[in-house]
This record gives structure tokens, C-alpha cells and sequence, in this order.
């Protein structure tokens, strides 16, 4: 049994949370707002995670000293756009060696930071946190699915083997195949960018687009994915396993996922703001589309969608004309060589 801490009580951190404490773990949920906290403690159900019971056995808190205190793992599962002042508040009352994980999907906008590298560089300001590892888990996981214990699988990501074959172990269960991957940076940036192209899908269907476009618009943006992984000298093969094809194909189809969801409302003519709103819930693609760009421009990488996509959501442009711009760039061989 290990003492775990999830960070995080949106879905996916209470679906996780409720699976480790099912495998006998000790989990201790920590989130900053006490009003959602006090709900999950006393109802012990999660508002979106439609009939799913959590373990009586997990503990919430707002303290996040107690939460840090002598944990076996920490698991960071906040909106990407709060890991690194959440890691910093870890930074100032965190106790012990514990293993970290990362489940948050983004990059951070001003640095082009993945979430494993918010974490080690704010944890790093204390000397003696710099030797923690750090680790991402990422794939094709939907926390509605995770929750009712459906077959999943999922990639622990991290330089050192070790510490993917911890994470890997203690993440595994019946319905949980854990595989791991040592190339960090190419599984967390097929985690971001899915979440783009995933819009893109969502916006062609609520354009009434069939079929045919979503199934190009998974496969041509996975081959953007792949050159800016390839710029930033990530390996080709993750981009072709769980956490990139996987992910994305998840991501880009199934009514769980906020991005489609966002992308369908976009493609109905709802405003980027009117459509996260009536989502409900953080869309990471949008907060993805700022460091997309500016890695697509620093290193010259032709991304025709991520781009089309950032013109619809920031610059005001039209989804139907977008599209036929896409349709009629010029003509050229699927494969560069």
C-alpha cells in the first residue's frame, strides 16, 4: 500500500483518486476550493462523474501541508494553467522523497515548459527537491470511462526506467494497463496538441462535416504533431502509440472530451467564450494554442491546422471559410522527403 496525495479534484484527479483507493491505496484528495471539497466529502459523488460512488476511505483537504506530508507519490491533477503555482505552493511545504506525477495536458505559454518541466523547475528553487522525479501519465483515458472501471490504457513517461516501472506499479489494476515510455517530452507534447486538433474535429462536426473530414483531420494533424515533436527532438514512435495516436483518437471522437465538445459549439456558431462556458469545465486546447504557435514559428514547422484553428478561436476568423482555405492550399505529396 502506498500514501498517495491527488491534487486536484476535478474529474479526472477524483477518477484517479477513486481507482488508486480502490486498489487499497491510501489517497488524500487535495483541492484549494473548500466548497467543492466539503460536497465530495459529504455526498461522495463528483457532480460529473454521473453514478460513481468514491471510496469512503478518501480523505479531502484543503490543507495542503497535510496533503504533502510524507506521501509515496504526489499526483499534480490541476488545470494546466495552474501546475506551476500549484508546484510552488508544493515547494514551500512538501516533506520527503515522494514520486511525482504529472496528469495535466498542456505547455506553458511563455516558456514552452511541459508540465514535468513547471514541476522540476519550481520544485528545483528548494535544493533539496531537486533529485525528485518527476513523471507524466498520459494517453487515451477519459475520466467518465476511468471512474466506471473500463478497460483503459495509459503511458508512464519518464527519463529514468525506475521510476516509469513505480509509477507503471502502481497505477496498473484490472482494468488499468499501464505501458511505459522514457521519451517524456514527446508524450506530454502529444498530450497538449491532441487536444487542438481535437477542436479542429469538434468544429468540423458542428460545420456538419461528416465522417471523411474528421477522419483526415485526426490524420493530417497527427502529422503536424509529429514535426514539431521531431523539431524538438522527441521520438517518432510515441507519436504513433497511446499517448499520441491513441489520445488523439479519443480525444477528437468521443462526446467525454471537452475539446470536441467545445469545437462542435464553435462550429454552431457559438463564440470561443460563449462555447467554453456552456462546457463548463477547463478546455485545454485553447490554453494549448499560444506556445503551439510560437514552437510551430521558432522552428519554422508548417502546422496548417493548429494554425487554422488558432485564427477561428483568437483572431475572429470564420469556420466554413476556414476550412476552404485548408481545402485549396497548394497541392503536394502526403509524405516530405
Amino acid at each position: 500500500m502506498k500514501n498517495i496525495a491527488v491534487l486536484g479534484a476535478g474529474t479526472w484527479g477524483t477518477a484517479l483518486a477513486r481507482m488508486l483507493s480502490r486498489q487499497g491505496h491510501a489517497v488524500t484528495v487535495w483541492s484549494a476550493t473548500g466548497g467543492n471539497l466539503a460536497m465530495l466529502d459529504r455526498e461522495r459523488r463528483h457532480p460529473h462523474l454521473e453514478g460513481v460512488t468514491l471510496p469512503a476511505e478518501i480523505v479531502f483537504t484543503d490543507d495542503l501541508s497535510a496533503a504533502c506530508a510524507e506521501r509515496d507519490m504526489l499526483v499534480f491533477a490541476v488545470g494546466s494553467v495552474y501546475i506551476r503555482e500549484t508546484a510552488a505552493r508544493v515547494r514551500e511545504v512538501l516533506t520527503g522523497s515522494p514520486i511525482i506525477v504529472t496528469v495535466a495536458k498542456g505547455l506553458e505559454k511563455d516558456s514552452f515548459f511541459t508540465m514535468t518541466e513547471v514541476i522540476e523547475e519550481e520544485l528545483g528553487r528548494r535544493e533539496e527537491l531537486r533529485p525528485l522525479p518527476v513523471a507524466a501519465l498520459s494517453g487515451p483515458t477519459h475520466a467518465e470511462e476511468v471512474a466506471r472501471e473500463l478497460p483503459t490504457t495509459i503511458v508512464a513517461a519518464s527519463e529514468n526506467r525506475e521510476v516509469a516501472r513505480q509509477v507503471q506499479e502502481i497505477f496498473s489494476s484490472p482494468f488499468m494497463r499501464v505501458y511505459t515510455n522514457t521519451d517524456v517530452r514527446g508524450v506530454e507534447l502529444c498530450g497538449a496538441l491532441k487536444n487542438i486538433i481535437a477542436l479542429a474535429a469538434g468544429i468540423s462536426v458542428g460545420l456538419g462535416y461528416g465522417d471523411n473530414s474528421r477522419a483526415a483531420l485526426i490524420t493530417r494533424g497527427m502529422a503536424e504533431i509529429a514535426r514539431l515533436g521531431a523539431a524538438w527532438g522527441c521520438t517518432e514512435r510515441t507519436f504513433y502509440g497511446l499517448a499520441g495516436m491513441g489520445d488523439l483518437i479519443v480525444t477528437a471522437t468521443s462526446m467525454h472530451s471537452r475539446n470536441n465538445r467545445c469545437g462542435i459549439l464553435i462550429g454552431q456558431g457559438y463564440s470561443p467564450r460563449e462555447a467554453v462556458e456552456k462546457v463548463g469545465m477547463v478546455v485545454e486546447g485553447i490554453n494549448a494554442l499560444p506556445a503551439a504557435m510560437e514552437i510551430a514559428e521558432k522552428y519554422r514547422v508548417d502546422a496548417p491546422l493548429i494554425t487554422a484553428v488558432d485564427a477561428i478561436v483568437n483572431r475572429g476568423a470564420d469556420p466554413r471559410e476556414t476550412v476552404l482555405t485548408l481545402m485549396n492550399r497548394r497541392r503536394r505529396s502526403e509524405f516530405r522527403e
